[in-house]
């Protein structure tokens, strides 16, 4: 179901929200594509026409591992943390009729102008609210969702504190047994911050699978990388043939390879503290 389906549509413009000033901005190449952008940091595209068209590649990326998961139009119950204009959660009300999600922003004048903007509203079983993800987390019980997905981020850097284990660990713990948790970060050369998020991701989880662009694995560049982990094994050869075969590339890296990878790093604790990348001014 198409969300703004009879009521205003969405304008272009520049608003000020918490974490810097707002952009969106009409795709001329699609009917009703629009683009979502804080302080000229890419956030979200969304098609208002077709939400099963999903423009970011490591959106895309997110939602193979979620097709791949669980049989095709099978009912979710998913957590966000990091709603932008709720791409992935229309995706997911479409697809996966029925399914109830919970998506949590911190920034309240960006979530009110998407529901303002995106009638994120009239998604079937989604339920928007501000608040701190990690807060929020601990009022979830125990084994209640399917899906949990990290995408946070603040004037286009990684919300770290995400990805400590003590964070990591209390998300594993809101998800049922053969739930799967996901999330996007970015890193650069040396991927030094993805190193230490899949090791703590592996003392947490049984299976750990790292999806990205071969130029991001081999150091070239900054870029998205997608992280799956759960207790229970990873539908890797789908996803990895689903990556193959997109316009841009990417590549599944697991077990060994992924051990490889990463080498030596230490688990992310609140303790030490998050020290996350942060992006070249052209990276986005």
């Amino acid at each position: 179901m198409p969300v703004c389906d009879g009521e205003a549509r969405p304008r272009q413009g520049r608003f000020p929200v918490r974490f810097g000033t707002a952009e969106v901005l009409r795709d001329l190449d699609r009917s009703d594509g629009w683009l979502l952008s804080v302080d000229g940091v890419a956030q979200s595209y969304v098609d208002l026409a077709d939400p099963t068209h999903l423009e970011f590649d490591y959106v895309r990326r997110i939602a193979d591992v979620v097709d791949c998961a669980w049989p095709a139009g099978a009912a979710v119950d998913a957590l966000h943390i990091g709603g932008g204009a709720c791409t992935l959660p229309h995706y997911i009300a479409v697809t996966r009729r029925g399914s109830a999600q919970t998506v949590v922003d911190a920034d309240p004048l960006l979530v009110s102008l998407v529901r303002e903007q995106f009638g994120v509203d009239a998604v079937p079983g989604m339920t928007l609210q501000v608040g701190d993800g990690r807060a929020l987390t601990r009022s979830v019980a125990d084994a209640s969702v399917d899906l949990v997905v990290v995408d946070a981020y603040e004037k286009g850097v990684l919300s770290g504190g995400l990805f400590s284990v003590e964070s990591t660990r209390d998300l594993s713990r809101v998800l049922r047994g053969n739930g799967v948790y996901l999330a996007n970060l970015s890193d650069g050369p040396g991927l030094r911050f993805a190193a230490r998020a899949v090791a703590t991701l592996s003392a947490v989880f049984g299976v750990v699978m790292l999806v990205a662009e071969p130029g991001v694995l081999k150091g070239r560049r900054f870029g998205n990388i997608v992280l799956a982990a759960s207790a229970v094994e990873l539908p890797v050869a789908e996803v990895a043939a689903r990556a193959a075969a997109a316009v841009f590339p990417s590549r599944c890296v697991m077990a060994a390879e992924l051990r490889a990878l990463v080498g030596p790093a230490r688990v992310l604790t609140d303790v030490e503290g998050v020290d996350v990348p942060v992006p070249p001014t052209d990276s986005f």
